[in-house]
């Protein structure tokens, strides 16, 4: 955590003061201690107080609590990368040609059940002028024999339509030019929107800590160790 990591740099520093003014040591050595330690615990504690005006408000502090006060323009610019970087036009139009090619309906229609089809056939049959004659051989139960073979046929000739080129030619066309991409990127945007107006000042804050933790706590940790090279060497220079 954090606070382990800037405690840890902040002891060392500090212990480095101390002994430059507990320990009798010749001038050069304790002057190089007590400036390592001094610009180090400088370096630390102003990086240490960066980061927490990153997500704190301090009074009198120009700048601070930047990320919970900024915090629609955070999830402005969350949206704009989910909608610019994955749902675009292009990359859903590459989805839908890819779907495309994937559609085989011979299963569907192996299963499908073709009765109605076949019951509305023989209502026009038996509604038209042929309907009396057929009354005279049993009506409708003449054509049940036919059935079966009507329901074949009918299948073959839809599984034949499906699986031609020019079929899935005008598939792919319609996916093309229909608004269903248009329809798929407003609904996309609309539960991005949604999902985002839940989300508060705090957590917004809580997130982006999450994700940088692991930077902010080295942050520190190099704030004091770059402080502290930089005060050895100016105790040689001055």
């Amino acid at each position: 955590m954090i606070l382990n990591k800037s405690f840890i740099t902040n002891t060392i520093a500090v212990v480095f003061i101390a002994v430059a003014f507990l320990f009798p040591l010749e001038k050069i050595f304790s002057q190089a201690l007590l400036y390592t330690g001094l610009f180090a615990l400088s370096g630390a504690l102003t990086n240490q107080l960066a980061v927490y005006m990153l997500f704190e408000k301090v009074p009198f502090l120009y700048g601070s609590g930047v990320i919970p006060l900024r915090f629609e323009a955070f999830k402005l610019a969350i949206k704009n990368l989910l909608m610019e970087q994955f749902f675009t036009q292009e990359q859903l139009d590459n989805f839908f040609q890819e779907e495309e090619k994937k559609i085989d309906l011979t299963p569907i229609i192996q299963e499908s059940d073709f009765s109605p089809a076949y019951d509305a056939l023989t209502k026009t049959v038996m509604d038209s002028s042929f309907g009396g004659m057929l009354g005279m051989f049993g009506g409708e139960k003449a054509l049940e024999g036919l059935r079966e073979p009507f329901t074949n046929k009918l299948k073959s000739a839809i599984m034949h339509i499906v699986t031609a080129p020019e079929f899935h030619a005008t598939l792919n066309n319609h996916l093309k030019n229909s608004s269903l991409n248009d329809d798929m990127l407003q609904s996309i945007e609309g539960v991005i929107d949604t999902r985002l107006d839940e989300f508060t000042p705090q957590m917004v804050k809580e997130m982006v800590q999450k994700l940088i933790r692991e930077h902010l706590e080295w942050l520190i940790v190099w704030g004091g160790v770059f402080g502290g090279v930089i005060g050895l060497i100016s105790s040689f220079v001055l």
